[in-house]
C-alpha cells in the first residue's frame, strides 16, 4: 500500500524509549460523564481518558459540521489489555504465516500493536490516547476508508481514496490537530496527547503522562464484555490484515 511518507513523523521503540516521563498526575475522568457529546462506540471500551485529553476531544467536535460527532472506539486501555490484545495478535500472526522467526514476528505484531516490555507504556495504557472516527447522528461511521479495507487503509496519507473518503479523512485530521492532538501516520484513527507517542511525533523530549492506573472492580462488567468480543474477533492477517 503506497502512502506519503514526508507526513507525520515515524515513532519507533527506542525513540518511545528515550522520552522523559515527567507524570502530571492529572485525573482519569468518564467520558460519559463529564463530555456526552462524544460517543463510545464499543459496549467494551473503557470510556476513560485525562482530563485534559477530554478537553481536546470535545475541543475537536466543536469544529465539526452540525450532524458530524466524534465516535470513540477505544480510550484507556489497562496494561493486562494491552498484553491480551498483543497475545492475540502473535496467535493470529502465527496461525496465518507459520514458519516466520521470531524476530520478523516482533516487528509484524508491534507495528500493529505496541509491546507492554518497554520502558515507555503503550499510549492507551497512559489514557492519553483515543482511537476515533467520525459518525453521524446514529452512530453510523461516515467513510474514511473507501476502497480498502480498515488494515489496508490504516496509514493516515495513504493514497488512492474515494473522494468522499478522502474529505471524510481530512475532516478528521483536521479537527483533532486543530485541538492540539497529534496523529500516529501509521494508524489514521490513533490520536494522542501527552504520552510518548505525542512527544516523538511533536519533537519533544519529555511527556507528561505515564502509566495510569484504575480500579478493576470499576471495569470488571466491562471487561467480560471486551474479552468476549476480543475472542470472536476475525484473525486480520487472513481476513484483511497488513
Amino acid at each position: 500500500m503506497k502512502w506519503d511518507r514526508s507526513k507525520g513523523r515515524p515513532e519507533p521503540i527506542r525513540a518511545l524509549n528515550r522520552i522523559r516521563e515527567i507524570e502530571n498526575g492529572e485525573a482519569l475522568l468518564n467520558i460519559r460523564e463529564v463530555a456526552p457529546e462524544l460517543r463510545i462506540l464499543r459496549p467494551g471500551a473503557l470510556p476513560w481518558a485525562r482530563k485534559t485529553v477530554i478537553d481536546m476531544a470535545r475541543n475537536a467536535a466543536s469544529r465539526l459540521p452540525t450532524g458530524v460527532f466524534i465516535g470513540i472506539v477505544e480510550a484507556l486501555r489497562p496494561w493486562i489489555r494491552q498484553k491480551m490484545i498483543y497475545d492475540m495478535m502473535w496467535r493470529h500472526l502465527a496461525e496465518a504465516r507459520p514458519g516466520l522467526s521470531h524476530a520478523v514476528m516482533r516487528r509484524i505484531v508491534c507495528r500493529w500493536v505496541a509491546p507492554v516490555d518497554q520502558k515507555a507504556p503503550p499510549g492507551h495504557c497512559t489514557g492519553a490516547a483515543l482511537d476515533v472516527y467520525l459518525v453521524d447522528k446514529d452512530n453510523e461511521f461516515l467513510d474514511v476508508t473507501s476502497p480498502f479495507s480498515r488494515f489496508d487503509a490504516s496509514p493516515t496519507y495513504v493514497y488512492g481514496l474515494t473522494e468522499a473518503a478522502q474529505a471524510n479523512r481530512n475532516m478528521l485530521v483536521e479537527c483533532m490537530t486543530a485541538a492540539g492532538f497529534s496523529n500516529c501516520r501509521d494508524e489514521f484513527w490513533h490520536y494522542s496527547y501527552g504520552d510518548a507517542g505525542w512527544a516523538v511525533r511533536t519533537g519533544r523530549t519529555e511527556c507528561i503522562y505515564g502509566l495510569a492506573t484504575l480500579d478493576p472492580a470499576v471495569w470488571a462488567e466491562s471487561q467480560k464484555v471486551w474479552e468476549k468480543a476480543l475472542e470472536e474477533r476475525p484473525n486480520p492477517f487472513l481476513v484483511s490484515g497488513p
